[in-house]
């Protein structure tokens, strides 16, 4: 199965991008949505964390505590590697279980993750999408979005890997700058990732 991963910094648009391969009919793993689902529902990961950040970090009722997490890990990179650590692998494994799922009539699979350069799960995919926007237009939309505040959004687009790093590691950009078309962008790719899925094919 030939692999696209997708990513972007906050308000670039990247879920939105993702739709559109969805109404191509283009199956999408949502790889943050699938993190907070395995964390209460992995066993091997809900060890992991309960073993490293303490029986506190699940409710009775077995819902993960996020406040008790947040506490730990917020401004303590130390501790956040320790969680990713956890997390990502476990992540990586629902991603092969969901793909595993699909046969020849799907050409291939759409990997969205907000982390794919920082957890090396790019390397899991055979090709991979950065989507960009102008760093004011990206700030405006969260802004919406969140109801925060410029500070807000400033302070959480610091904890990224910036646009220009991300873009030395990416293979494929849409510019989602409210200018150039994004459907059109995607269309193209899109062709042009149906041809590289049938040669993948024919050379296996």
């Amino acid at each position: 199965m030939y692999k696209v991963g997708i990513t972007g910094g906050i308000g670039s648009g990247k879920t939105t991008v993702c739709k559109i391969f969805e109404v191509l009919g283009i199956p999408v793993f949502y790889a943050d949505t699938a993190a907070k689902q395995i964390m209460v529902s992995d066993p091997l990961l809900v060890a992991g964390i309960t073993s490293t950040f303490g029986a506190k970090s699940y409710t009775p009722d077995g819902k993960l505590n996020n406040k008790h997490l947040a506490e730990i890990v917020f401004n303590n990179e130390a501790e956040l590697a320790k969680l990713n650590a956890l997390v990502h692998p476990a992540v990586f494994r629902a991603f092969e279980n969901w793909e595993n799922q699909f046969d020849s009539t799907v050409p291939y699979t759409l990997k969205e993750a907000a982390l794919l350069f920082e957890s090396d799960s790019y390397k899991m995919c055979d090709t991979s999408i950065l989507v960009t926007a102008p760093f004011d237009l990206k700030l405006a939309r969260v802004m919406q979005r969140d109801q925060v505040s410029a500070d807000q959004v400033k302070a959480r687009m610091d904890k990224q890997m910036t646009d220009e790093e991300k873009a030395k590691m990416a293979d494929h950009f849409i510019f989602n700058d409210e200018k150039q078309s994004i459907i059109e962008q995607v269309l193209a790719l899109h062709k042009q990732f149906l041809k590289q899925a049938t040669d993948t094919l024919i050379s296996e």
